[in-house]
């Protein structure tokens, strides 16, 4: 895989480096941080109430538009 330089502060380097395990680079962290950041996106969405029903009151309404 080819490699890159990135400028980042003195400051977010160090505060890179403490999300570090022993042994890992910052590319290593980096990604492991990004693939974090991705899951929790990911939950948020899944996660979000906002617009949804409850599946009892999603019956009730299924009932009223199509009754047996």
């Amino acid at each position: 895989m080819e490699n890159t330089t990135i400028a980042v502060t003195k400051e977010v380097k160090e505060h890179i480096k403490e999300f570090g395990n022993k042994g890992e680079t910052f590319s290593q962290i980096i990604a492991r941080l990004l693939d974090s950041a991705n899951q929790r996106l990911l939950q948020d969405v899944l996660m979000n109430e906002e617009g949804c029903v409850s599946i009892e009151e999603a019956i009730k309404e299924a009932d009223r538009k199509w009754p047996r």
